[in-house]
């Protein structure tokens, strides 16, 4: 009687332990490993939609750039220089993205009268690296690519960052960090990956429970050596000093609002709250474009972040940004 009984714990155990361990990898991969668009697809997507201007970025002044992560693999970046200036942007996409659909935003900073870095994330685009860890390494890649800038223009040089989702979050544990941009954009960061995730999983799939969440970090910890609680931006942002731009739209379904409302409450010193009625996840910039540069030259503006010519320009009502060389 008794070993019958140790043998059905065994098996029962052997049965949990098994089932534990698929749950595991299939969650951990799902995370390490989720599906990119395609980089020519991204490409024809932005020439569609007029955001990216073949002529523009054959003209415009570039070098290319590999830069060495710390983490063992190149970055891909791109140094746009249209200005004769120190002063630079350093854009990070999202996820699935890749570098061109940044380019969006470096024809806003040309306006703005900023040079500006693109750069493919690990795994992204032409970028090394073999998982997506949504910011935990990815931060470091930042940290390399700010020193890249920081040696190509000199002691001289002036400039922020921008992210959008997974590049903002990144953006924010980078700021958090070292807190060496001058300025920062965080348009719709998620506050913590963890909740983030769970969102994910109980919009999208029958999961409502912690417990595949709770596998997953284990096997993330075991396999790619970092624990998913520490990708946490609402943790970093306490430690920024410099102005903040959180950026979102308010039927964001996906990355929720308030994640950037939290952000922004957390958030010590300068900083700017700017939520767009129009506009699904990552779509602030796509549906409002016009009202988003006003957005961030104000915010530039209020925080002495621009040149005084840029400042001028912006306090004639009878010019637009866009219609002046700087």
């Amino acid at each position: 009687m008794k070993k019958g009984l140790i043998w059905t714990s065994a098996i029962v155990s052997s049965v949990l332990t098994a089932s534990a361990t698929v749950v595991g990898i299939i969650a951990s991969n799902r995370i390490m490993y989720v599906k990119k668009k395609d980089d020519q697809l991204i490409l024809e997507r932005e020439i569609t939609a007029k955001r990216y201007d073949e002529v523009w970025y054959a003209n415009v002044p570039k070098s290319e750039q590999w830069i060495e992560s710390e983490n063992g693999y190149p970055i891909k970046a791109i140094f746009l220089e249209p200005h004769d200036t120190n002063r630079y942007v350093i854009i990070c996409h999202g996820v699935t993205e890749s570098k061109v659909n940044s380019f969006r935003f470096a024809r806003m900073f040309e306006h703005l009268g900023f040079n500006s870095v693109v750069y493919d994330h690990r795994r992204h685009g032409d970028s090394g690296g073999k998982t997506t860890s949504f910011g935990h390494f990815e931060k470091l890649d930042l940290k390399a690519v700010v020193k890249a800038l920081q040696l190509h223009v000199g002691p001289d040089l002036f400039f922020g960052i921008h992210g959008e989702s997974m590049g903002a979050a990144t953006t924010l544990l980078y700021g958090g960090m070292e807190d060496t941009a001058d300025f920062y954009i965080s348009d719709c960061a998620y506050s913590d990956i963890s909740e983030q995730i769970l969102h994910v999983m109980r919009t999208t799939t029958p999961l409502r429970t912690t417990l595949a969440l709770r596998l997953a970090s284990l096997f993330m910890k075991m396999r790619d050596g970092y624990s998913i609680a520490t990708v946490s931006p609402r943790e970093t942002v306490k430690n920024i000093k410099n102005p903040v731009l959180f950026i979102h739209s308010i039927n964001d379904d996906f990355v929720l609002p308030k994640m950037s409302e939290e952000l922004f409450a957390l958030k010590q010193g300068p900083k700017e709250l700017k939520l767009f009625s129009e506009g699904a996840h990552a779509q602030s910039f796509n549906k409002n474009p016009e009202e988003y540069e006003e957005t961030v030259a104000e915010f530039l503006m209020k925080f002495g972040l621009l040149t005084p010519k840029l400042e001028d320009i912006l306090v004639s009502p009878l010019n637009t940004l866009s219609s002046h060389k700087i």
